[in-house]
């Protein structure tokens, strides 16, 4: 007997409560909408009104040396260094290495150059304690000498013994030892580059002990050129000779006409000290050309800023003609295609906006204050309204950028450098108007890409270059990154995508894609596994403190509860809930026991000052200034009016705070507004996790009523690429709050939204708030 379908009706009463319910969500949304416009228009006047109140801040922008042969002059208080004049007329810079930043000299076509290092001289080597040894012969790029009974060979990344690499330290950590074993069993150009310090009473690792020299006293090292340099214990004057530039740090000093002559010419760029009046009491030989900080548009000083600013033009006119378009006319089929071209031309015009903008920070002529908020409000206004971006997570991220910006601006204003104002506002116009491209992009084209195969290319694509740009970072970089880029968060965005997929596919094991081999079907659900080996190869590796491991392994247990709760395995959910509590009651337990049970070694150093920053005055300074920045906050703020009375007026000692722009962040805008402003910004924050996972809930909804295969893994791909950025960002907030609050030990991560992590917010949050973007229209 055939089977009958059964259809179901709804009765009258039931289409009457779905109406009222449906309008009932509506009203709640554009409530919301409306009280989010309204907050970030208050944010942008509350920016405009501190750079109203601003005080007139000035810079030098021309220093001007007249010096006779043998004279000297102090750069005080501009840098910290010396130009002198030798006897036959040779320009000259003097500096003690030991003071913090060590200049830096620049030539063109050259490697750059420390004066607190210096070329191995060819004859023999000036080691600490004043012991001079000659050199021997050794394959280029290598130095080879005798001290200490022992002949030695130093490549660059390996110190050989006797033609034997040595027993690593007693106090050697996992990365030191790991990167040592690397370098004894791989080639050369694949070495990791390593020191060799010189000084102390051991021989071990990467060390030569020195009776006569403190520990750690000189050091050799390899240059980016290859090169190899030791640490200048001479201190001896450097010749200008060729010279184009000298940094100090951020700060760069161009010099104009080149040093020849009796007149020097510099002009300094970036990272300027501003002073509050143009007077500062100089020697006779030195001139200075005072300039005023630029905070509203001027004239423009070349073809780059005209440029930027016609294309700012160009971006607000389009936005405002695409606005009433959609306001006047939202039906009309003509109004609707002019609404979409001006859109689109306001987002191209964002995104050029954004990568002048960043071209005129590096070239040391940064665009005002004003033009950067015009630029950052035009691209938060395009984003929402690109198609599909009006979803409760993008709203909530709007405000938390509105935020972050408002807190770099009072830091600029008050401290003196808004060069993290400007390349945040730059960095949001060049990512949301790529965003907003791709959003406006004709359906067909997103559909085409967004197939299985064609995904899983793109994630391919995307992790071989992040795996290059991490390889890029321990071969040529530090912990800081490479080329002012931090390759972890486009690997921390790959390894988010891959995962995402390859648990898709999981859930179809048998109707997903077929493989050549059940090998090549294992290897692509394995790939995640590999990415995460290398994040995890880095952090141990390149990374000084464990902050990253403890990121990646707060993501692994959200994606794995993710994955239980997806799967029905609600057993598995209650045992990853149970570690979470118990990890939260060791950390009390460590809080409770002390620092004297705590082994001797680096990362038992930051809990030591952690559990008692009183007894590390120095090393503790960021916990103390920041556990006294909150306190002076109070709960309304240092002013006692949340920051309203103190808006753009300089920000006292919370600004001195180390590394405030990125890890303590936090501390500065509980010590400005207070801390009920930071219980607001908490659920603000809770309340954008909350968005996403509510996403996640919905597309795994869709993914069980889905009836076939592409409609089940596009959005099983969805819900598990949410939750895995959710992890990432929860990761994110909880350690900087707690190294914040001194919950735990300094972990050197940024908030997201709220500090000025340029490759953080470009590479992984921008790209999280697209994809929230493309669940709302699916």
């Amino acid at each position: 007997m055939p089977a009958r379908r059964v259809i179901l009706r709804q009765t009258g009463a039931e289409r009457v409560a779905g109406a009222a319910q449906a309008a009932g969500m509506a009203r709640a949304a554009r409530f919301f909408w409306r009280g989010m416009w309204l907050v970030l228009g208050l944010l942008a006047l509350l920016q405009l009104g501190a750079m109203a109140r601003a005080p007139s801040m000035w810079v030098p922008e021309l220093v001007t040396l007249r010096l006779a042969a043998g004279d000297s002059v102090s750069l005080e208080p501009l840098a910290p260094a010396a130009i002198q004049r030798s006897a036959s007329g040779r320009w000259l810079l003097a500096a003690d290495p030991a003071r913090a930043p060590a200049p830096v000299l620049l030539r063109p076509g050259r490697a750059a150059e420390s004066l607190s290092s210096m070329p191995l001289a060819a004859d023999h080597l000036a080691l600490p304690g004043g012991n001079r040894v000659a050199r021997l012969p050794a394959p280029e790029g290598s130095v080879a000498f005798s001290f200490a009974g022992s002949a030695w060979l130093y490549d660059g990344a390996l110190l050989l013994r006797n033609g034997a690499p040595q027993a690593a330290c007693p106090d050697a950590r996992w990365s030191a030892r790991l990167a040592a074993w690397w370098n004894q069993h791989m080639p050369a150009p694949l070495a990791v580059a390593r020191a060799l310090s010189l000084g102390g009473s051991l021989h071990c690792g990467n060390r030569i002990g020195i009776a006569d020299a403190l520990p750690d006293a000189a050091a050799i090292t390899r240059a980016s050129d290859g090169s190899l340099r030791i640490t200048d214990l001479e201190h001896a004057p450097r010749a200008l000779d060729g010279v184009q530039a000298i940094a100090f740090g951020a700060m760069r000093l161009q010099l104009g006409a080149g040093a020849q002559g009796d007149t020097l010419v510099m002009h300094p760029q970036r990272r300027t000290p501003q002073f509050s009046a143009p007077g500062v009491e100089l020697p006779a030989q030195v001139a200075w050309r005072w300039q005023v900080r630029a905070l509203w548009p001027g004239r423009p000083g070349g073809a780059l800023q005209a440029a930027f600013l016609l294309v700012l033009a160009v971006a607000a006119a389009a936005g405002a003609g695409a606005a009433y378009m959609r306001t006047r006319q939202p039906q009309a089929p003509r109004a609707r295609a002019f609404a979409w071209a001006a859109h689109a031309v306001c987002a191209a015009a964002l995104l050029a906006g954004g990568l002048l903008a960043i071209a005129l920070q590096r070239l040391g002529q940064p665009v005002a204050a004003a033009p950067s908020l015009l630029l950052a409000a035009l691209a938060l206004a395009s984003w929402l309204a690109a198609p599909g971006a009006r979803t409760s997570a993008n709203g909530c991220a709007m405000l938390l950028l509105a935020v972050g910006l408002l807190l770099q601006l009072e830091l600029g204003l008050g401290g003196g450098d808004l060069r993290y104002f400007q390349k945040t506002t730059a960095l949001l116009a060049t990512g949301l108007g790529t965003l907003a491209l791709w959003r406006l992009a004709p359906a067909p084209w997103r559909a085409a890409a967004g197939t299985p195969r064609g995904v899983e290319l793109a994630l391919l694509a995307l992790a071989a270059l992040a795996l290059a740009a991490l390889a890029a970072q321990v071969l040529w970089g530090d912990e800081t990154g490479v080329f002012d880029l931090q390759p972890v968060e486009l690997a921390k965005l790959a390894l988010s995508a891959m995962t995402a997929h390859c648990l898709a596919l999981r859930f179809a094991w048998h109707n997903g894609p077929q493989y050549s081999t059940v090998l090549a079907r294992w290897l692509a659900l394995a790939a995640p596994v590999l990415l995460f080996l290398a994040l995890l190869a880095l952090a141990l590796v390149q990374v000084d403190d464990y902050s990253p491991l403890i990121l990646l392994l707060l993501w692994a247990a959200g994606i794995v509860l993710a994955y239980t709760c997806a799967s029905g395995q609600r057993f598995a959910a209650a045992l990853m809930v149970a570690a979470a509590g118990a990890a939260a009651c060791a950390v009390g337990a460590l809080q409770n026991g002390g620092a004297a049970a705590l082994p001797s070694s680096f990362y038992a150093d930051r809990f030591q000052v952690w559990l008692a920053p009183g007894e590390h005055p120095h090393t503790g300074q960021q916990v103390l200034r920041a556990a006294g920045a909150i306190a002076q906050g109070g709960l309304a703020g240092a002013d006692s009016s949340f920051g309203l009375r103190s808006a753009g007026l300089p920000a006292g000692a919370a600004s001195g705070i180390p590394a405030v722009q990125d890890d303590f962040a936090p501390a500065f805008f509980l010590n400005r507004h207070g801390l009920l402003a930071g219980l607001a910004l908490w659920l603000l924050q809770a309340a954008f996790l909350a968005a996403l996972l509510w996403q996640a809930l919905r597309a795994h909804q869709q993914a069980c009523a889905a009836r076939a295969y592409q409609q089940a893994w596009a959005a099983r791909f969805r819900c598990f690429a949410l939750c895995g950025g959710a992890a990432f960002v929860a990761g994110h907030l909880l350690l900087s709050w707690s190294t914040n609050l001194a919950i735990l030990p300094v972990m050197g991560q940024p908030m997201s939204f709220l500090s000025a992590g340029g490759s953080h917010l470009l590479f992984f949050l921008l790209p999280l708030l697209g994809l929230s973007a493309a669940s709302n229209e699916e």
